[in-house]
C-alpha cells in the first residue's frame, strides 16, 4: 500500500475512531524502512510499502493492532447518530449563513452558542 491507502485503511478498521495524519504516517514509514522492517518501490508515481520478513516477524510479536485499541468500547451506532446530528446542524447553519439576512445570521449564531452551553450543562447534570 502507499501511505494514503494506509491512512484510509486505519480509519476504516478503527471505525473512524483513529485517522492518523500524513505528518505522522510518512515519517514513521521512513523510520520503518530505515530499520529494515519495510521496503518501498515506486509504482505509477506512488511509493508502495511492503513488510520485509523481519517486519512481519516484528508485527507478529507486537501488541494488538492499534486500530483495535482505538475502537475498543465504542458504540459505533451512537457515534454515527451523533455525527449525523452534528453534520445536519452544520448544514443548516451553513444554509442560514449563505442565504440569510444579517439578522438571521445573528440569530443562528445565538442558537449555536446556546446549544453549545446546553451540551456542557448535560455533562454537568444540570438543566
Amino acid at each position: 500500500m502507499h501511505g494514503y491507502e494506509m491512512i484510509q485503511e486505519i480509519a476504516e478498521r478503527s471505525g473512524g475512531a483513529w485517522k492518523p495524519s500524513p505528518g505522522s504516517v510518512y515519517p514513521t514509514l521512513q523510520l520503518l524502512e530505515d530499520e529494515g522492517l519495510i521496503t518501498s518501490a515506486s509504482e505509477g508515481g506512488k511509493k508502495l510499502f511492503s513488510l520485509t520478513d523481519s517486519g512481519r516477524a516484528a508485527a507478529d510479536e507486537g501488541p494488538d493492532a492499534p486500530w483495535e485499541e482505538a475502537s475498543r468500547g465504542i458504540d459505533f451506532e451512537a457515534l454515527g447518530e451523533i455525527r449525523q446530528a452534528g453534520f445536519g446542524l452544520m448544514e443548516a447553519f451553513g444554509q442560514v449563513w449563505k442565504t440569510g439576512s444579517k439578522e438571521q445570521r445573528e440569530k443562528a449564531v445565538a442558537v449555536i452558542n446556546e446549544a453549545r452551553k446546553k451540551l456542557y450543562l448535560i455533562l454537568a447534570d444540570e438543566d
